[in-house]
């Protein structure tokens, strides 16, 4: 319950700012939302007991009106003062919240000063040049707004992966549990590993297909059924998002998993194979043409395969290609490698955040909760001076910093822990720290995280300059860009490569899923080039060291290799690299 009891004190104190309440009450909001986040226990068990306001005040950082407001949730699912705020507030103004760079007193002033209640409002505005008659609202700053809402009607109405697959798993187990289901899967975008999902599409098998299709579609958290059928149904869950389930004979798994895993390109690559080999292809099988119109299998032909997708890619002369890399980007005349990266090969983690900078754990407990992951090294990389809303270090900071994280390496056993920093690259390519502080670290992650509506050009030298570093190892978050959100930097990314193989520098695949940066198609051109690739989850407690999977997906579908990333060397030969010119 802490993530959502957090959410409602962010969306508290948002409102609060938005509807003009004082600093310190929208600020005392946000704290506890912070709190209510590095908390590792669950409030929503100890907002039932009989002490509860008392027991919540103990927490620092929680005072009596918020734990009122705590035990109200836990209660009631609702907190009272939320509804009045939203009550209050346009419905419109939420969705002008989203826009990037817009906050909340922005937002406040286009509500009060120019009537703005809603994204067609603040269109409209900017095209009639009421928006440009406001104080402190340039050309500049107005052209900004309308890229981030062009950017956002683009980013749509989907899920980031990191979002959408809790929701399929969850399902999934939910399907499991049901009598007579014997297969259950997840299958399109979500499969392939996509930054981003429309919709979630889930296949099973069973031997009662209507009670399996029953229980689908009455579960909870659903709110509208959309299509009910035996074999199809459609539902909306609570967040908007639309599952499909296909419930199909077991005899045709492996047809209707390939054929609902996609993508459409791929699936009509297939299709044409097939075509030219005398067969046809569809979600009941592969067949062969028996030259008469309408599906094959309501004709009665046999199926030449169905059962797996491995039986179908065979008799059509291919190896099984992984769902990853079902794009139609040339895969059928790919050679899959048998060391496509995967999840059990990583075990080093080189790019993660404690408590001395905006991290949730300590250093003890960030060390204990990587070993437990599996990581035999982790490169702890708080954030740099610069970095000044993320709690950066200065150097008499980092150089104590150091002194700590080498005290626990030589103190907690079954894990490596190296000294690092997350070290912010400026806008001219410089870097956060001098040469000498740097040859202190173990592993320096080299960052951009200002000035990130650079020109390309700009970006690009920014870079490359630190990519050729020869004290950077890891160029971190390449392009700073969130999902759905921030483009972020636009660098001619195969110069950046060039100068990261010459500097013999990896650049990072972010496994955070509002970030996955570098993205898969720069992945591609990292791996063609011969550039290092490193896979780190940027954690900033214990549960981002999951998010490796997501990291591990984009790196599959840009063809990268165990050997190519270095997560996956030996540890000593990965020391030896970190090491090289220290």
């Amino acid at each position: 319950m802490n993530e959502d009891i957090a959410k409602i004190f962010e969306e508290l104190a948002t409102l609060l700012e938005l509807t003009g309440a004082n600093g310190f009450r929208v600020n005392a909001h946000s704290k506890v939302a912070r709190v209510v986040e590095g908390l590792t226990s669950d409030l929503g068990e100890l907002a039932r007991t009989d002490d509860a306001i008392k027991s919540l005040e103990a927490i620092d950082g929680i005072g009596k009106s918020s734990a009122q407001k705590i035990v109200e949730f836990a209660a009631q699912g609702t907190v009272t003062e939320l509804e009045k705020l939203r009550a209050s507030v346009p419905d419109g103004l939420r969705e002008v919240m989203k826009v990037p760079g817009l906050g909340p007193k922005t937002v406040r002033r286009l509500w009060q000063e120019a009537e703005i209640e809603s994204i067609e409002d603040l269109e409209a505005a900017i095209d009639d040049g009421r928006l440009e008659a406001l104080p402190r609202m340039g050309r500049k700053t107005i052209d900004n707004i309308r890229e981030s809402i062009d950017f956002m009607k683009t980013a749509g109405d989907r899920r980031r992966l990191g979002t959408a697959m809790p929701i399929a798993e969850r399902l999934v187990a939910a399907m499991q549990a049901i009598p007579g289901v014997r297969k259950v899967a997840y299958a399109g975008s979500l499969r392939r590993g996509q930054e981003t999902i429309g919709d979630l599409d889930l296949l099973v098998t069973t031997t009662d297909p209507t009670a399996a299709s029953e229980a689908f579609r009455t579960q909870s958290g659903v709110t509208k059924i959309l299509v009910a059928g035996e074999t199809k149904s459609s539902v909306r869950l609570e967040d908007g998002i639309q599952v499909d389930l296909r419930v199909v004979p077991e005899e045709v798994w492996g047809a209707a998993l390939m054929y609902f895993t996609g993508s459409k390109d791929h699936n009509v690559a297939l299709r044409e194979r097939a075509i030219g080999r005398g067969l046809r292809l569809n979600e009941y099988g592969l067949f062969p043409d028996d030259g008469e119109d309408g599906p094959p299998q309501q004709r009665g032909v046999t199926a030449i395969a169905s059962a797996t997708e491995t039986e179908i890619y065979e008799a059509l002369d291919l190896p099984w290609i992984p769902p990853e890399l079902r794009v139609d980007r040339d895969e059928f005349d790919l050679e899959v490698p048998d060391d496509l990266i995967t999840v059990d090969a990583i075990h080093a983690e080189l790019h993660s955040h404690t408590t001395a900078s905006d991290g949730r754990l300590t250093i003890d407990e960030l060390a204990v909760a990587a070993r437990t992951a599996g990581r035999t090294i982790l490169a702890i990389t708080d954030h740099s001076r610069s970095s000044a809303q993320a709690n950066g270090l200065d150097e008499a900071r980092l150089r104590r910093h150091v002194e700590a994280i080498r005290e626990a390496d030589a103190r907690i056993e079954g894990i490596r822990l190296l000294a690092g920093s997350e070290v912010d690259i400026h806008a001219d390519g410089s870097l956060d720290y001098d040469d000498d502080v740097l040859a202190l670290l173990d592993v320096v992650v080299a960052s951009p995280h200002a000035s990130l509506r650079q020109d390309p050009a700009a970006a690009t030298a920014r870079l490359c300059a630190a990519a050729r570093h020869p004290l950077v190892s890891i160029i971190g978050h390449p392009t700073g860009r969130l999902i759905g959100t921030r483009k972020g930097l636009e660098p001619d990314i195969e110069k950046v490569i060039a100068a990261a193989i010459e500097g013999g520098t990896a650049l990072e695949i972010n496994a955070n899923p509002y970030r996955l940066d570098l993205r898969d198609i720069h992945v591609r051109a990292a791996v063609d080039a011969g550039c290092l690739i490193a896979i780190n989850t940027d954690a900033h407690r214990a549960e981002h060291l999951a998010f490796i999977r997501y990291g591990v997906m984009t790196g599959r579908r840009g063809r990268l290799r165990n050997p190519g990333c270095v997560n996956t060397w030996p540890d000593q030969r990965l020391l030896d690299w970190l090491g090289r010119n220290r």
